[in-house]
């Protein structure tokens, strides 16, 4: 796959997974969710620009390493579609559960985590290098 379509892989799973968490985010707004929890003894509160950055950053950063590095390596792509899910899934306990959030808000943020993994998947394999075929 040319560079340039591997950049438009990227630039769309990471609109896609923003897009998708922020719906997720107002879903649970309507729900009740305050997203208030305790930070360092002191009342903080996860926004909606939270919410994007925290799924824009990472996904930008590991899609861009896939996007440049499979076309060389194609083992990249397999670690990714094992690492990506895999981190986004386990941080669920160590950000979301660990946290002291009320329920709708722990389950919407869970939730937001949890969007990432078919976007990862699907732009990963997007991004993947074709084998040659057999002879």
């Amino acid at each position: 796959m040319p560079e340039p379509r591997r950049a438009a892989v990227v630039a769309l799973g990471v609109t896609a997974a923003v897009a998708l968490n922020l719906v997720v985010y107002a879903i649970g707004r309507a729900a009740g969710a305050t997203y208030r929890f305790t930070s360092q003894g002191e009342p903080a509160e996860v926004d909606a620009l939270t919410v994007a950055g925290f799924s824009a950053v990472p996904l930008l950063l590991g899609l861009s390493v896939v996007a440049l590095l499979a076309p060389r390596a194609g083992w990249v792509a397999t670690a990714a579609l094992i690492a990506g899910p895999l981190l986004a899934v386990a941080t669920v306990p160590l950000m979301t559960l660990a946290a002291d959030f009320d329920t709708a808000s722990t389950a919407a943020l869970a939730i937001c985590h949890l969007v990432l993994v078919p976007v990862i998947i699907l732009a990963v394999r997007r991004m993947r290098t074709p084998r040659p075929a057999p002879a």
